[in-house]
């Protein structure tokens, strides 16, 4: 059984810290750690590891105990949302495994991480009963410095661990979900009003694209902006229409494209329905990659 985690850290500008965290990973017996990526502007770094059930949970709390040992959010500045130094934990299954494996898995792991770490526990997506907190965004609200008051209503109790946010570390989400694409577009601009209008145009919530989760930032070492998305579902909403309708949003207002970006791994049906789409490939199959056909005649 293999079950896939892709844990976001409210660190991404200490590059020290970030490989402390990732070597934690690494020591853990029954896990493979596949990638880690951060960004300064965002102040955030992402972990892809799989592994057996037992390997993950470990690897996870070992991460929690270091992230927390090395981050502050009375301290921390970021362009990305976020309530905890880790902030969102989520479970994935990938093979042998099914979904109800990793809700048990994430219910399983936030009871620990609360009763070890004294760190809030908020369940979301299929780990969570609670209709209220099935969306990240709406966990996250607030952020960490509105997330005591917040804690203090009763409808916002978290699910494990204490009802006051831990003085660092504020608060963690934890669930289970099926595999997404976090896919940036970076602007040729500065105009950060451009970035929220387009951000506004494409994501669900606001009337765009029913798999698609979207905000503008401003990414203020490189003096341009960024329209940064969670994409749920590439297969209803594949990442070639979203990069299109980005650049006629940004065409609206005479801004291209400067690059995209993928933040971790990506499924490669998601980039092969990008190369049929582009290339205009008739009667294409994922067998015609070389890699692929060799794998599947193995």
């Amino acid at each position: 059984m293999l079950i896939e985690c892709v844990p976001n850290v409210s660190e991404g500008r200490r590059p020290d810290v970030v490989a402390r965290m990732a070597e934690s990973i690494r020591r853990v017996e029954g896990v493979r750690l596949l990638d880690h990526s951060s960004d300064p502007s965002h102040n955030r770094s992402v972990f892809t590891l799989v592994g057996n059930p037992a390997g993950v949970e470990r690897a996870v709390l070992t991460l929690f105990e270091r992230a927390i040992a090395d981050i502050d959010l009375r301290t921390h500045k970021g362009e990305h949302p976020r309530l905890g130094a880790v902030d969102v934990v989520p479970f994935i299954p990938i093979e042998g495994a099914t979904m109800a494996d990793c809700v048990a898995l994430a219910r399983k792991v936030g009871a620990d991480v609360a009763s070890r770490f004294g760190v809030p526990v908020f369940l979301y997506e299929d780990a969570s009963d609670n209709p209220a907190r099935k969306n990240l965004e709406d966990i996250r609200r607030g952020e960490f410095e509105g997330l005591a008051a917040k804690m203090a209503q009763a409808a916002w109790a978290p699910d494990f661990g204490p009802k006051a946010p831990h003085p660092s570390a504020g608060a963690s989400v934890i669930g289970a979900r099926m595999a997404l694409i976090a896919f940036n577009i970076n602007l040729a601009t500065d105009r950060l009003d451009v970035a929220k209008k387009i951000a506004a145009a494409i994501r669900h919530s606001s009337g765009g694209f029913r798999f698609v989760k979207a905000a503008g930032f401003k990414l203020e070492d490189r003096g341009i902006v960024q329209v940064s998305m969670n994409l749920t579902n590439y297969e209803k909403t594949p990442i070639f229409r979203i990069f299109e309708a980005v650049k006629r949003e940004a065409a609206r207002y005479g801004v291209s494209i400067l690059e995209s970006e993928i933040v971790g791994l990506v499924p490669s049906a998601a980039l092969n329905a990008a190369a049929e789409f582009y290339l205009q490939i008739g009667g294409f199959k994922p067998e015609h990659v070389l890699e692929t056909k060799l794998r599947t005649e193995n």
